[in-house]
């Protein structure tokens, strides 16, 4: 049974209380009378109202005391002064402290009505909005699914760091979610109506790379024909996310380091540096420290940015996350596509749980995407899943001999893995969690080895 909207009257002559109370229960809420401040400040510590309608001169004291009573104990009860013409002004500097309105004595019972009507309605908007927020703060954030306790942990690491300016390394397989990370930490954080600014370093040629980070002046280089703020600048009161960041050079890691120590920057071509306030959030799928151990990455860089860091669980290693994940990409890829398809067969879950997932969530989401528009049912089953999960290669393992040296296990499991995708190196270097640039490089050196070791002739399968 749901409980009535409780009334508050608080008045010294009991004629009025009754009045008010036969009105209000006319319109059905349940009043309660008080015949002065003290008698009402009982009833807000007992069991606190929905309302309050009060005198605003009485003898006992006034009802900006219960008005402070109520800010004091952080109560949402709105409160309705009545008030005679000559405390009108009084009345008013009561609503500047927060009563939400006043009515000069004799009341209209209509204009009662509905000044009270809307005060409830004001208090419920308000919890609503309060309850939303407090559901978006306890939600996962962003897209992010997950029931394992491996992802629990996640979340719990963004939320501790998320209100901090601190810097976090966030590293992970290609495909688990490192940018969702950010967004999301940025998102929860104070600086969330502040611009979200991400540059994928492997994307960018290194000889255009201090440009977009840093910006330059009109005439600073051949084809400069107008000042260009930088990445940098742009984030400004805001984040910055650097996705592989272990492909910046070392170069340009001590230019980036200098701006982080001292927040401030200078374009390429100008003359005055500029201040910047921005959160730096960094990414990779790489082992910065042994890139430090080669001289690739600068020492005092990482640990500048590693501040905090956040370690996103492959797939493979949170199966138990799998259907909630395909259950929510065929909602929204059904949705999108204006298919009625209400999820999969039981076959078909089992074959996406037990795959490996080498690509990690961007690869599940890729797979659910083409299944829905090869349905034609209102159910996903295997003859619409692809051929690698059908066939169990995301179970391929590579068998070799232990006491052989670890740079001949990495060229082993690389052309192991280029040989089972065809020789595709743009889709070999996504699933090793590398960009195409450094794949070519190593096997560039591959390639300069004269003699393949016979110990690491594994066999993919």
């Amino acid at each position: 049974m749901t409980q009535r909207t409780s009334v508050l009257i608080v008045d010294d002559e009991a004629a009025t209380r009754e009045a008010l109370s036969l009105l209000v229960s006319e319109w059905g809420w349940t009043p309660q009378g008080a015949d002065g401040p003290a008698a009402a400040l009982r009833v807000l510590e007992r069991q606190p109202p929905d309302l309050v309608v009060t005198d605003l001169v009485m003898p006992g004291g006034d009802g900006l005391g219960i008005l402070q009573k109520i800010r004091a104990d952080g109560l949402d009860v709105p409160l309705v002064v009545l008030t005679g013409h000559a405390s009108i002004d009084r009345a008013v500097a009561a609503t500047r402290e927060g009563a939400y309105d006043f009515i000069e004595k004799p009341c209209n019972p209509a204009r009662l009505r509905v000044t009270l009507e809307h005060a409830l309605e004001q208090a419920r908007t308000r919890r609503e909005v309060q309850m939303l927020r407090t559901r978006v703060r306890e939600a996962p954030p962003g897209e992010f699914i997950g029931r394992s306790r491996a992802m629990k942990d996640v979340f719990a690491l963004i939320d501790k760091v998320a209100p901090s300016k601190a810097s976090v390394v966030i590293t992970g397989q290609s495909g688990t979610g490192k940018e969702m990370v950010a967004r999301a930490i940025h998102a929860r954080s104070p600086r969330h109506d502040k611009p979200f600014i991400a540059i994928n370093c492997s994307a960018i040629p290194p000889t255009l790379m201090e440009s977009e980070i840093f910006g330059y002046e009109r005439g600073a280089f051949t084809g400069a024909e107008q000042r260009r703020p930088g990445h940098f600048e742009l984030a400004d009161g805001g984040t910055l996310f650097l996705d592989e960041v272990g492909e910046i050079s070392p170069e340009l890691q001590a230019k980036f380091l200098r701006v982080l120590e001292e927040e401030r920057l200078r374009r390429i071509g100008g003359k005055t540096e500029l201040q910047v306030d921005v959160r730096v959030l960094a990414a990779t799928n790489r082992d910065l420290r042994e890139q430090i151990r080669s001289g690739q990455f600068r020492e005092d860089l990482f640990f500048r940015l590693n501040v905090f860091q956040i370690a996103l669980p492959p797939l493979r290693d949170r199966p138990e996350d799998v259907p909630a994940l395909v259950e929510h990409f065929v909602h929204r890829f059904a949705g999108d596509a204006g298919r009625r398809i209400r999820g999969t067969t039981p076959e078909a879950m089992r074959r996406l749980t037990d795959y490996a997932w080498p690509g990690n969530i961007r690869e599940l989401r890729n797979c659910m995407e083409r299944a829905v528009l090869l349905c034609d049912g209102e159910l996903i089953g295997e003859a619409q899943l692809p051929a690698e999960i059908l066939s169990r290669e995301g179970d391929a393992s590579l068998r070799m001999p232990l006491g052989i040296r670890l740079r001949d296990v990495e060229r082993a499991y690389v052309e192991a893995m280029l040989l089972r995708l065809g020789g595709n190196k743009a889709k070999a270097a996504r699933t090793l969690g590398i960009s195409e640039k450094t794949l070519y490089n190593k096997l560039r050196r591959y390639s300069r080895d004269d003699v393949r070791p016979a110990a690491v002739r594994g066999v993919a399968g």
